[in-house]
Order: structure tokens, then sequence, then C-alpha cells
């Protein structure tokens, strides 16, 4: 359709108001959400560990939780180096532009264009100047499919971003974790090099006293035997501790440095700090993975209305206005413009069961995301109270080891004390040396899953989501 400059724009005018009626006048499909039903109004099965007063993960940042200035340097390093990370930071980067490309969708393109075309036709020749402005194929969403296209990928683009808080979350628990065990197993290499040193003078006491004909070759016997077994033992911990190097070193992507902050010690109680469990509900806007299953579910949702709209016409608008002249100073004089208009409709007719097919795959996938959401609300309620039980009864265990170590010292004193006044045989020795190491063991490995199950609640709460 053409007209001239005088008609040009008012037309544009009413064609815009058509537009902005017809989109004013729009309708969604998609089912109003409902978050599903999930029962966390009953507290925790097993009361916490710590005092009431105690502040949740949620109000901790992870240096407040983790003490260690050592393990702090090292979190630094994971989250900044961490490669994994890096993949997780990209996919929400990813999503985001995603998102950004689905909400283009709600406004149309505009495009400008110019051109000069020569023809020769003897004895004539003509040429042709012009310049435009387009809106190429605007769909006008009056059934709601494209805005349902937009919820679904801002959903997809907020689950994203809570899979990578998560896997912050789970880089930091792993980086405490491996932390932990590389320092039991020094302190167990240290135990181990003590006891070592402690057998050996043993040994050579009763090497001296089987040679003199004051004891006899069992007693050398079984001190040679505590001998190899301490230098077992050291053997055993110190590649448990290369290898748990090597697991940090690929956590914090780069090598262990050489020069880091001073470590508290390995029994110190605050290395990690108290956490209270607070109320159940406050999970479901603190797990990461709760909040993303959330989203998922969302963005099903959403795909529901897009489904449905596929049902209904589609209108197509496509327009454009220019000029032309056949020289270039008359491109722009009155009389020069043209502009067209250009609404297009399409109406499904038999596409085979097509989009009724399509409806049910989405309603299928919104109930298999309402599935996923209570799973994963149930996953964090066994996880916490599991965490619950263990950091409850390792913090007992671990006192109680404490004092059974105490013990176990004082029987050893007792013992060497009536072997060297000749009262009794040097097997009590060896049997009181034997117990005290396998208690002193079992104090580290006490503190060592004592720490672990303070990681796992700090995990299973959410973490410090401020």
């Amino acid at each position: 359709m053409h007209s001239d400059g005088r008609s040009r724009w008012p037309g544009w005018a009413r064609t815009a108001a058509l537009a902005c009626c017809l989109l004013l006048g729009a309708c969604a499909f998609a089912p109003p959400y409902r978050q599903p039903d999930v029962d966390v109004s009953r507290p925790f099965p097993v009361p916490s560990p710590v005092a009431a007063d105690a502040r949740t993960a949620g109000d901790l940042a992870w240096p407040e939780v983790f003490r260690d200035p050592r393990l702090q340097q090292l979190l630094r390093l994971a989250l900044a180096n961490n490669a994994d990370l890096r993949v997780a930071v990209l996919n929400v980067q990813a999503a985001r532009a995603q998102a950004k490309i689905a909400a283009a969708a709600l406004l149309p393109d505009v495009v400008g264009g110019a051109g000069f075309s020569r023809t020769e036709s003897r004895p004539l020749t003509t040429q042709q100047w012009s310049a435009s402005i387009a809106v190429p194929a605007y769909e006008l969403d009056l059934f709601g499919r494209v805005r349902s296209l937009k919820l679904q990928a801002v959903e997809q683009y907020l689950a994203t971003a809570e899979a990578q808080r998560a896997a912050q979350m789970s880089l930091v628990a792993e980086v405490a974790a491996q932390y932990f065990q590389l320092r039991q197993a020094e302190e167990q290499v240290a135990l181990a090099e003590q006891t070592l040193a402690a057998v050996s003078r043993s040994l050579e006491v009763n090497r001296a006293r089987v040679d003199a004909g004051d004891a006899s070759e069992v007693d050398q016997r079984a001190a040679e035997g505590q001998v190899l077994q301490a230098k077992i033992s050291i053997n055993s911990y110190r590649r448990l501790a290369a290898q748990t190097t090597h697991a940090l070193e690929v956590l914090i992507g780069q090598a262990l440095p050489t020069e880091l902050p001073d470590r508290k010690p390995f029994n110190d109680s605050d290395q990690i700090a108290a956490l209270a469990p607070g109320m159940p509900s406050e999970l479901l806007v603190r797990r990461p993975d709760i909040l993303q299953a959330e989203h998922l579910l969302r963005a099903a949702n959403a795909n529901i209305g897009a489904a449905r709209a596929a049902f209904f016409p589609s209108v197509t608008l496509t327009a454009s206005a220019g000029t032309a002249s056949s020289e270039l100073r008359g491109l722009f004089a009155t009389g020069s413009g043209s502009w067209s208009f250009s609404p297009q409709v399409s109406v499904p007719i038999f596409n085979a069961g097509r989009n009724r097919a399509g409806v049910r795959v989405a309603e299928a996938n919104a109930g298999i995301r309402i599935a996923n959401y209570q799973r994963a609300v149930q996953t964090a309620f066994r996880e916490v109270a599991d965490a619950l039980v263990a950091a409850s009864s390792y913090g007992d265990e671990w006192s109680l080891r404490i004092a059974l170590v105490g013990a176990q010292a004082r029987r050893l004193e007792l013992a060497t004390a009536r072997y060297d006044q000749g009262e009794d045989s040097y097997l009590n020795v060896l049997s009181a040396q034997q117990d005290l190491y396998s208690a002193q063991q079992g104090m580290i490995g006490a503190q060592y899953n004592r720490l672990l199950a303070l990681i796992s609640l700090y995990q299973a709460l959410g973490g410090g989501w401020q």
C-alpha cells in the first residue's frame, strides 16, 4: 500500500494504536502457580546440639563459620580459581543472556536500510535511490505464548543461579572437608612418630635387658612389633596426607602455597562456629537446591501456557516506511515517501495432534517438577536431621575419647612403673602402650568426624546465604 507524505504518519499512528489495543487485550493460558504441599510444620526430630541463642547458617557468611585462618585462605583461593565453579558461573551468564533473548521477542525489531540501483535498457538508463525503516515479522502476543516463553527463560536463569550458589556452597564444604582430612592425617603422622620414638626407646631397653639376662626374648620381639606397627602407621598416614594435598590442589586450582596463615590447633573446639538449625520452613528459602527445584517448577508451569497458546491463531505484522527517488537530492523531498503494512494471521487447522501432545508433555513435565521439588524438601529435612544427630553424637564421643586418653595414659604410667620395679611383666606395658595409641588415634578421628558433621550441618542448612 502506498500513500503520500502527508498521510503516512497518521497511518503509522493508527497502526500503533491498534497494536497497543491488541496487546492490552492479550490473554495468557499458563495455569496459576501454586507451591506444592510439603510438611514443614513439625520441628526437626532431634534437638540442636548448640545453645538456643546460637545463630543459624543463614545469618553467617562462610568466613564467620570456618574460623581457621589457613582454611579461610584456601577457601578464597578455591572460590577464585576452581574450574567447576567457573563453569557454573558461565552457565549463569549464558542463562541470563538467554532470558534477555526471550524478553526481546516481546518488542518489535526495527531495521533500517538504504539502497541504490542502476538499470540500463538502451536507449534508457534509470536509477533509484531508497531509504527505509522496517518492522519485520513481529508477532503480536495475543494469547501469551511469547510471554510464557519469556517467563520460562527467566525461571530457568534463576534456577541456574541457584545451581551456581549450590556449587559454591558445595565447594566451600568440600575444601573444608579435605583440609580437615589433611589436618587429621598430619596429626596421625605426628602421633605415630611420637609413638615410634617411645617404643624405640623401649626396644633399646628390652634388648639391653635381654642381653643382661633380665628379660626374655618375648619382650624384645613384642617391642619390635610395636616399632614396626608405628612405622606402618606413619607410612599409611603420610600417603593419605599426600593424596589429600593433591585433592586440595585440584579444588583451589593451584599448588598448595608454601606461605599460609597460622592454623588453629587441631583439637581446638572453636574450629567451626556453632550453628542452630532454625525452623524447617526456613529451608524453603535458604537451600539452593530447593530454590532451584522451585524455579524449574515455575518454568515448567510457564511452558504449559506456551503449549496451550499453540492452539490459537498467531498474528504477525510486517511494516515498513521510507522514501524513494531517481535522484539522491530528491530522496527526502515531498511526495517521495512510501509505506507498507502487511498483517498475517496463521490459524492451526490440522497438525496430527501435535499441539495436544505438546500440552500433555508440558503438563507431565510440570508433574515431574512437582515431585522433584517435594523430594528436594524431603531430602533437605533428612540431611539436616542426620547432620544434627552426627554433630551431637560426635561431639559427645570426642569428649569421651579425651577422657579415655587420660585414663590410658595413667594406666601406661602405672604399668611402666611396676615393670621397672620388677613387679609386672612387659606384656602389661605393651598392652597399655597399644591401648593408649589406639585411644589417641580414636580421639583424633572423633575430632575429625565432629568437624565433618559440622560441615555437613552447614551445607544441609543451606550455607551462608546472605
